[in-house]
């Protein structure tokens, strides 16, 4: 009998090369379908083949069509997103799931999480700690704020803190203009420690969990440095969440852990994100993601306290500020989460990554960081 196929697209990320390794070191055939030029995750001896899709963003029924094509092709047994265009792939659940399973939920579950005015709501309405949220429709709401030092303003839509004002001073606020169409919340900003959770849930059930501090950050946002941690309160947090939502798949959250120990979750990331690094070398986290768990297995978490880091953005920020010693100091305390024994290609395909992800951020005038999902990006059902 065959391997299990799996066909997981969002190549371009570091977290999805982890998660071809750990599907293939669960015995499944990977392969990968990625629209940027650079696929991380297919250069690596984990993925069998690679294909290159449309962008979503701008060509969504072609990247469909084309992804529908592979998987008929290459006779998948499961399509399993991974970045943004997981929100493109649930627009076209039902015509893919005539050729193969995918492993995401509806679009409209989705969307209410990634949607930081709706998740919020929907997390408050489960009784469940976040901080207090508004929209801002207009300038009455702006006003209404009052001391604009004890709010963060950020778009409904939106990754990696991108464009987002942390506790802007009134003479910032009356400059800030949002664009046309755009959709803002102002989020009454806490102190205390932010922690990042990263899980697989199947059917309501937690079948794996992380937790994380983020203390290095690339720019305002995305964590660069992994160190898992047992936190009962942020477990818990998320055990009543995907319960009350009988959610499956993967699912990310962001808190703030305040002097007294509570945590409040500040947004959702219904998708994989970087905490799958923490289980490196555990196969099993894929289990429930396959659906193939054993009914009465606990919750797995990191069996290991080793840090993981993307040594590439350690190194680029060390070229900014030489005499950093906590740079020095994750980066000497880490291991690299792209470089492995017998796996070397990815960490070379990453110059062509961080090449393209500068001239792609150069010609639109965005960030690298921006750049890295400016293809896939998903900004609500009106686009």
């Amino acid at each position: 009998m065959r391997p299990l196929r799996v066909l997981l697209t969002g190549g371009r990320a570091p977290a999805t090369l982890e998660l071809a390794r750990l599907l293939h070191a669960a015995g499944c055939e990977v392969i990968s379908a990625e629209s940027a030029p650079c696929d991380l995750a297919g250069a690596s001896r984990a993925v069998a083949r690679r294909y290159r899709l449309p962008p979503p963003r701008w060509a969504s029924s072609a990247f469909a069509a084309e992804l529908a094509r592979i998987a008929l092709l290459e006779r998948a047994d499961l399509i399993v997103p991974t970045c943004e265009e997981i929100f493109w792939v649930a627009r076209f659940r039902s015509d893919l799931e005539a050729v193969c399973p995918v492993a995401c939920e509806p679009l409209g579950v989705l969307e209410e999480l990634h949607d930081k005015e709706r998740f919020v709501r929907l997390a408050a309405g489960l009784g469940l700690e976040v901080p207090e949220t508004r929209p801002l429709r207009g300038p009455e709401d702006l006003r209404a704020l009052g001391d604009p030092r004890e709010w963060v303003l950020k778009p409904t839509h939106s990754r990696f803190a991108a464009r987002t004002r942390l506790r802007p001073s009134p003479a910032a606020l009356r400059r800030w203009q949002p664009l046309p169409g755009e959709r803002w919340v102002a989020q009454r900003y806490l102190r205390g420690r932010v922690l990042c959770s990263y899980s697989v849930a199947r059917e309501g059930r937690l079948c794996a969990h992380a937790c994380y501090a983020a203390t290095l950050t690339a720019g305002a946002g995305a964590s660069v440095v992994f160190r898992a941690e047992r936190h009962a309160a942020v477990r818990a947090w998320v055990e009543r969440f995907v319960a009350a939502r009988r959610f499956s798949g993967q699912i990310a959250f962001d808190f703030v852990e305040g002097v007294d120990g509570r945590v409040a979750a500040i947004e959702c990331n219904p998708r994989l994100t970087s905490g799958i690094h923490l289980f490196a070398g555990q196969a099993q986290v894929v289990e429930g993601l396959l659906g193939r768990e054993a009914g009465e297995a606990g919750v797995l978490e990191p069996d290991g306290n080793c840090a993981y880091a993307l040594h590439t953005a350690l190194l680029l920020r060390l070229l900014g500020r030489p005499a950093c010693g906590d740079l020095w100091r994750a980066l000497r305390q880490s291991r690299d989460v792209i470089a492995r024994p017998g796996d070397a290609v990815p960490a070379r395909a990453q110059l062509r990554s961080a090449a393209w992800l500068l001239a792609l951020g150069w010609r639109r005038g965005i960030s690298p960081l921006e750049a890295s999902t400016w293809d896939i990006e998903y900004n609500g059902s009106r686009v």
